[in-house]
């Protein structure tokens, strides 16, 4: 998946919140095999929650502290799903990756 000395973003951040980067030529390795369902498995939560989303937003009787709930997960599944397209993205050589 990456070209020669290229490093891979990967889908997680360190536990400090810094981007974690993967440095192979085998893109059929374990880690490139991790990285690649935890994005599947992240956009999959994405559409399930666009889901959710959508029915809560429809329901005139949501209460705030439900909306408040919603805005978070939200929140939080933007920033992966951004990740991994910047992840994709680089791997097409579409340029540097995003800051997160």
């Amino acid at each position: 998946m990456t070209a020669r000395n290229e490093l891979r973003l990967l889908p997680w951040a360190s536990p400090e919140g810094k981007p974690c980067y993967l440095s192979t030529d085998d893109e059929g390795g374990y880690m490139s095999r991790l990285a690649d369902n935890i994005e599947a498995d992240q956009l999959d939560m994405a559409a399930a929650l666009l889901e959710h989303a959508s029915d809560t937003l429809d329901d005139q009787d949501a209460d705030p502290e439900a909306l408040r709930r919603l805005t978070g997960e939200l929140t939080g599944t933007l920033r992966d799903v951004l990740r991994v397209a910047t992840c994709r993205g680089h791997l097409l050589g579409m340029g540097e990756p995003h800051r997160f």
